[in-house]
């Protein structure tokens, strides 16, 4: 009996502690990927790893060769793997190996125009590099890489480089207009301060991983980096699986968010790493009528774990959150060094109810602005009763509509933060404040302290704010309690 017992505790803790058991909400279970037991190797299919030589071809080969056998598991040795878009299949494993590296031409025409979800609403882009539209049981996994190369379709602005970064980047092919480096010029003759920017590349940069209307997603260990635009975007899937991969991009990457979890149900995100270029861990759900039109809500998600070294947001839910977000729980992160730590973020037009979000054990260093930040007036949107900085207009408070976006029922606990220009700052509408928001046991070490606007039942237990300017906290047009 106590041989039986002591193999149950060692399986526990090889397997770890379900996360599902622990949440506050009733989290249904994320079912994994059935790939079936059946292996070939890219190679098989003529693809080289040299670095060289496009495998476009082989990877579609070996693709349909494992839908016509039913699925199975497709291997990327070790070496340096040159393709175009690689699509997935229904039952397929692609298994990049340690040692691996598969690389993303630059070719232009390699990627087709297809229609696609972009910053919440329907757009025509390229084909994403990793690209699935409506299968089930697929995965990527193994120690190997993917590399974007985005830095032949992102623009760059000047403001980000120092001057040496700046005349090395803009030395080559490009173009620079008003202190943005372009890609491609509109004639490569004029590729300098005089040309004009071809703005194709850039309109039409692909996500680097876009999985749409999936079930059963896996992701593990990989590495996915340098991304035209967004790097991994599940949109509207069902039990997706994202567990110790690490996600890059530039800091200076624009658009380089890392994760964009988009109107799927049932997710776990765990132990990876975040070093990206805006957003790191992103909510998502569409935006304005057409988002609300999905009536599907990112719902049922568990983020723990997780390590964000850079990015505009540590955890943020919106600004695209039209269809809502619900049962959301973040425990055991840390921000080390992000512009911001928790981000939410919506504006009117948006609509959408964002609710029931539990925040844990969240640890954060040296962040550049709010520690944690909830603002309704993204984008710009003047604040009620000041005037726009572009008119001379005063904002009217409007009615409530479908196109109010509604934020309630957020708990927060155990945050420490130890570096912040500012610990709070929460900024609802006049028309639909910001309700319900518990914080305890929570500590910020910041410059400044906590502003509260249009904001009601808060109520913050044993939270501590060392500020060094001004006052610990300013409240205006809201309720605040204090234990």
């Amino acid at each position: 009996m106590k041989k039986l017992l002591l193999l149950i505790a060692i399986c526990l803790s090889a397997i770890g502690v379900r996360a599902e058991e622990k949440v506050p909400f009733n989290m249904p279970e994320v079912s994994k990927p059935k790939i079936p037991d059946y292996t070939v190797s890219v190679e098989t299919f003529g693809a080289k790893n040299d670095g060289s030589t496009l495998c476009t071809e082989a990877f579609a080969k070996a693709m349909k060769h494992l839908a016509g056998k039913g699925g199975g598991r497709l291997v990327v040795p070790a070496g340096i793997w040159l393709t175009g878009p690689i699509q997935f299949e229904s039952n397929t494993e692609l298994h990049v190996e340690n040692g691996a590296l598969v690389v993303f031409t630059t070719d232009y025409d390699a990627y087709p125009e297809i229609s696609v979800v972009w910053e919440g609403n329907t757009a025509t882009k390229k084909m994403s590099p990793l690209w699935a539209y409506e299968k089930h049981d697929i995965a990527i996994t193994g120690k190997g890489a993917f590399d974007g190369l985005g830095e032949a379709w992102r623009p760059s602005k000047e403001v980000k480089f120092t001057s040496s970064q700046w005349k090395k980047l803009t030395s080559g092919k490009g173009v620079v207009m008003k202190g943005v480096w372009y890609p491609d010029a509109k004639d490569d003759e004029l590729a300098g301060k005089e040309g004009k920017p071809d703005m194709r590349r850039v309109t039409k940069r692909p996500v680097l991983l876009e999985f749409t209307r999936c079930q059963r997603v896996l992701l593990q260990d990989a590495t996915f980096s340098n991304s035209a635009a967004w790097n991994v975007h599940p949109l509207q899937c069902d039990d997706v699986t994202i567990e110790g991969v690490t996600i890059r991009n530039p800091w200076y990457a624009q658009n380089g968010d890392g994760l964009d979890l988009e109107a799927c149900n049932r997710a776990i995100i765990r132990n990876s790493i975040f070093d990206v270029g805006d957003d790191a861990i992103c909510i998502k759900s569409g935006k304005d009528a057409e988002g609300r039109s999905w009536k599907k809500p990112c719902e049922n998600v568990i983020i723990e774990g997780c390590t964000v070294l850079h990015g505009h947001g540590g955890f943020v839910i919106g600004s695209e959150m039209s269809s809502g977000a619900r049962n959301i729980y973040v425990n055991n992160c840390v921000f080390n060094g992000t512009d911001t730590g928790l981000r939410m973020k919506s504006t009117r037009g948006r609509g959408g109810v964002v609710e029931n979000i539990y925040m844990n054990n969240i640890r954060m260093l040296n962040i550049a602005g709010d520690a944690f930040t909830f603002d309704l007036y993204y984008a710009n949107k003047p604040v009620a009763g000041k005037q726009d900085k572009d008119s001379k207009a005063t904002d009217a408070v409007p009615p409530v509509t479908e196109e109010t976006p509604c934020f309630k029922n957020l708990f927060v606990s155990n945050v420490v933060c130890q570096g912040a220009a500012r610990a709070i700052y929460f900024n609802g509408l006049p028309e639909m404040p910001l309700d319900n928001l518990v914080m305890k046991n929570s500590l910020f070490v910041c410059d400044k302290g906590a502003e509260i606007n249009y904001a009601k039942n808060i109520v913050f237990e044993n939270v501590t704010i060392k500020n060094t300017k001004g006052e610990r906290m300013t409240v205006k047009n809201a309720t605040v309690s204090e234990k």
